[in-house]
């Protein structure tokens, strides 16, 4: 499991190993990381040419020391002092002894024939989008053929939120110190941040602000079911979802529900025709839920609609004492009456997307961990806020952020995929929020499996769901 941080956080733990060594070695031991990273990305150093972005302070120091250690093995490096006055003395010395160039013009650095492209402007410590001086430099560097590498953090995105205020450094790849800040993978940060990489720094961190489920840790709560278990002691999900209209989100949610844990699917709604169809292996009953029989977990919401039946629908299922995932109109009739939810013992996950989110009420802003988990706290539930990368609280103040997906599941009928993903976890006893972050990465890397061979649709989720599963108990 990865932890993530905020920028305080780190600065705390690095303040106490900086107390008990010698000064300028924290920014060397990272410097080092850095230069090995962009070594391995790079795959040679002799001729290689190099770009440095220098702004002001430690962040302009680390890519400095790292122009160093690249240029002593060979590499061209030429520092681009984007604020001289202000730039880390001891890097910049470094630099000049081991034969790099330093410019103050962005015309004269080279960025139209860097191999790499190295972003030390503001790190950590930043604030709001980048300054003019730097956006023209970095305009350049993108324009060029370059490797984008950024130093900690992308300049311009802010380290706790991902939120980018105005412009920010595009970075294909990040090499991080001492821990994964949450801004990198959340919000608009997880796009300028590229592939992650951690340079450890020997840090003692506290509890992490949030968390990311590997695959490892995916897979050890989709255990493989044993000589001894049934189609009912792999838990037995409720689905409550599709209508008339909406015939489609029962066949899907039923589907993933199905491809998920496949032991009982039990499905009571008014798309049973449709499910029939599609799935002789569930249990169908044309009904309301009270007729469905034992379950251990319900979903309700999908396509279900929004008049008066589906309102008795909805207070029905969260009046069990059933873990419940509500998604869709559900949460539409949900915002009418949050009591539902507020009131409720057994435990209950949310499912919105940014429209439904404030829909129920809460501000959304650019801090998207810190909007779900004050919601989450609000409720009394589990929220997961959909999105690029979705975020999923506990009201207890646990968060975790996925890290799975792709762009192509922004499509009709995925949410309707992860809801019976969810759903079919959350039957087999796991913690409601273990369940919502684990069908999130697992529906993640279904998306991206079925996008491996182009436009993807919500029944190839589906379809992959299965394949997703063994790649993420196996490791092939």
């Amino acid at each position: 499991m990865t932890g993530l941080f905020t920028a305080a956080q780190v600065r705390a733990a690095e303040a106490a190993v900086l107390a008990r060594t010698p000064g300028g070695a924290l920014m060397q031991r990272a410097a080092t990381g850095l230069a090995t990273v962009c070594l391995r990305l790079a795959g040679r150093a002799v001729g290689l040419r190099v770009v440095l972005l220098v702004g002001a302070g430690d962040n302009g120091g680390d890519a400095l020391w790292a122009g160093a250690t690249l240029a002593g093995r060979g590499a061209a490096v030429t520092a681009l002092l984007l604020d001289p006055g202000r730039a880390h003395p001891a890097g910049l010395a470094a630099l000049r002894r081991a034969g790099g160039r330093v410019v103050t013009d962005a015309g004269s650095a080279g960025l139209d024939r860097a191999d790499l492209v190295l972003d030390g402007i503001t790190g950590t410590g930043g604030r709001g989008g980048l300054r003019p001086a730097a956006t023209g430099a970095v305009a350049r560097a993108v324009a060029g053929p370059g490797l984008l590498v950024a130093v900690d953090l992308p300049s311009g995105v802010d380290a706790d939120t991902g939120a980018v205020e105005g412009k920010a450094f595009p970075a294909q790849h990040t090499v991080t110190f001492g821990a994964v800040k949450v801004g990198l993978v959340v919000g608009a940060g997880r796009g300028h941040a590229g592939t992650v990489h951690l340079v450890e720094l020997g840090l003692h961190l506290p509890a992490p602000a949030a968390r990311q489920f590997t695959d490892a840790d995916v897979a050890a709560r989709l255990p493989d079911p044993g000589a001894g278990d049934d189609k009912y002691s792999q838990g037995v999900v409720g689905v409550h979802a599709g209508s008339a209209t909406y015939p489609g989100a029962a066949v899907l949610c039923t589907g993933a529900a199905l491809r998920t844990r496949p032991g009982l699917v039990r499905y009571a709604g008014t798309a049973a025709a449709g499910v029939r169809a599609a799935w002789p292996e569930a249990i169908v009953t044309d009904g309301r839920p009270t007729d469905a029989g034992r379950v251990q977990a319900w979903v309700v919401g999908p396509g279900g609609g929004t008049d008066d039946e589906a309102r008795d629908v909805l207070a029905e299922v969260l009046a069990t004492d059933l873990p419940v995932l509500v998604d869709a109109d559900g949460l539409t009739l949900l915002a009418d009456d949050l009591d539902l939810v507020r009131d409720r013992t057994a435990p209950t996950v949310l499912t919105p997307h940014d429209r439904e989110f404030t829909r129920l009420g809460f501000d959304l802003g650019a801090d998207r961990v810190g909007a779900t988990r004050a919601a989450a706290a609000d409720l009394g539930a589990v929220v997961l806020l959909k999105g690029d990368a979705t975020v999923v609280a506990d009201a207890d103040g646990t968060v975790f952020v996925n890290g799975t997906g792709t762009p192509w599941l922004a499509t009709a009928g995925t949410g309707d995929v992860l809801s019976g993903v969810v759903g079919a976890l959350l039957a087999t006893g796991l913690p409601a929020v273990e369940a919502a972050a684990a069908g999130a990465h697992l529906h993640g890397r279904a998306g991206q499996l079925a996008a491996a061979s182009g436009p993807l649709i919500a029944s190839d989720v589906v379809a992959h769901l299965p394949a997703a599963v063994h790649r993420l108990t196996t490791g092939q």
